[in-house]
């Protein structure tokens, strides 16, 4: 699912009149089914994979990692305030997410109305 972000954005506070350019031209796009995050004093780490589990009755299930994210805890403030915005906007919009539901064993995929 590609989205477009604008090409140019006006930052306001401190840095009033900052226009921030964002260029994607050494971006990748990865899909993930599965996050981890730890943290020390200085770092936030995330870790992104797929879960190879594709039964149910499986006893072992094999994570496939792909990606490692390191930000600052402060970054992860921000990141936390802006995916908690955008999953409220989601939710306003196509219903709520059960996540009980999806830690049960189900995929989560659906949300309810």
């Amino acid at each position: 699912m590609a989205t477009k972000t604008p090409e140019t954005t006006e930052i306001r506070g401190d840095t009033a009149g900052m226009k921030i350019k964002w260029d994607d031209s050494s971006m990748k796009s990865s899909y993930a089914n599965v996050c981890n995050v730890t943290s020390t004093r200085e770092e936030v780490v995330m870790l992104f994979g797929m879960n190879q589990a594709w039964n149910r009755g499986q006893t072992e299930v094999k994570i496939q990692l792909t990606d490692r994210i390191v930000i600052s805890p402060y970054a992860a403030k921000r990141m936390s305030l802006l995916l908690a915005n955008v999953v409220k906007e989601y939710e306003n919009r196509f219903g709520t997410l059960n996540i009980d539901a999806a830690m049960g064993g189900g995929t989560g995929g659906e949300p309810n109305k």
